[in-house]
């Protein structure tokens, strides 16, 4: 294994240490929580969002505190939920008056541990919400999960729904809104090599030189098939056409993400989103904003998703509203 790390028991601790460093015009970090929050945290009469989960996903979540998007994330030891007490921290931390919606991707630890930081939040008079990403459509339950995966959507689901909680919406506005993109949104990934967890030393699964592994997780869990690499059309046709065998998005105009989950280089992320939009376009459907890059990856795994967002003439208006985080910025 070779990492750039100093001890496998520190990683998160340092990782967070040095994006405070680059980034503390925008972020504050509780380091005994280990809790990302925006500088001009709490924002009085705003909604509060927040999100977390394992870390190991980067630029997600940390790196989507700020304007636009998320108030704050706790981040967990590598692929492993954080405790509620983090999340109850997190809570406080950005509460405004008009209470917090937590947006949790749907893997078992974290679901329980956000429902006992809700619980924990109402006891203090804090009103919580929580919305439960599952887009995956590779498979219906998993190592972490009961039911589908929370991947790729999340992504696009705080960044809509913090625009609107930065425009003011009020929380039961915003816990709709983002039932409204969970709804309508869908995704499925693959890997070209499998991802190494510092602690463990080793990959998480060895693939063949010739072999894929379609409809992985981000946490480098197998998928379900394993099959020959092919062209990056072809394995486009396998990212996407299980997404519309899931939802009819015929006529639909959709916000395409096409996302690395580490150590694909962006190059290769192009030709994939070139390949993704033929088949859109074949289908009859119209990709209206696209976002291609590494934003919730898998430490250091190789290969990509693909999400599609049915959007609404609302969401690509907050979509297109000024975000300014560490890792997505435009319109300030």
């Amino acid at each position: 294994m070779k990492k750039l790390i100093n001890d496998v028991n520190d990683v998160v601790k340092d990782s967070l240490l040095g994006m405070e460093a680059a980034h503390s015009d925008l972020v504050g970090v509780d380091h005994g929580n280990k809790v990302v929050y925006r500088i001009d945290a709490p924002i009085a009469n705003k909604v509060g969002i927040i999100s977390g989960g394992g870390s190991g996903h980067e630029p997600l979540h940390g790196g989507f505190v700020g304007l636009g998007m998320l108030d704050a994330a706790c981040a967990g030891e590598v692929f492993t939920s954080p405790v509620p007490d983090q999340m109850f921290a997190a809570t406080k931390l950005v509460d405004g008056g008009q209470g917090v919606l937590h947006i949790v991707k749907n893997y078992t630890g974290d679901v329980m541990n956000f429902d006992m930081a809700a619980e924990m939040a109402a006891a203090e008079g804090i009103r919580v919400e929580s919305v439960v990403v599952d887009d995956d459509v590779a498979v219906q339950d998993s190592l972490y999960t009961a039911g589908r995966r929370g991947v790729g959507l999340t992504v696009l689901m705080e960044k809509i729904v913090g625009a609107a909680a930065e425009e003011g919406k009020d929380l039961d506005y915003c816990v709709a809104l983002a039932n409204r993109v969970n709804d309508n949104g869908r995704s499925m990934g693959m890997a070209l090599s499998g991802c190494t967890v510092p602690a463990a030393g080793k990959p998480s699964f060895e693939l063949a030189e010739d072999e894929i592994e379609v409809g992985i997780g981000i946490h480098g869990e197998p998928g379900r098939a394993r099959r020959k690499i092919g062209t990056a059309g072809e394995i486009a046709e396998m990212l996407v056409r299980p997404i519309l065998d899931d939802l009819d998005y015929r006529g639909s105009e959709v916000i395409a993400f096409v996302n690395g989950m580490g150590a694909t280089p962006l190059i290769e992320l192009y030709v994939m989103y070139n390949e993704v939009a033929q088949i859109l376009e074949a289908a009859g459907v119209r990709i209206v904003r696209c976002l291609v890059g590494n934003y919730i990856t898998s430490l250091d795994m190789a290969g990509c998703s693909v999400t599609l967002l049915k959007a609404d003439d609302e969401m690509i208006r907050l979509w297109d509203a000024p975000v300014w985080t560490p890792g997505l910025r435009w319109g300030k």
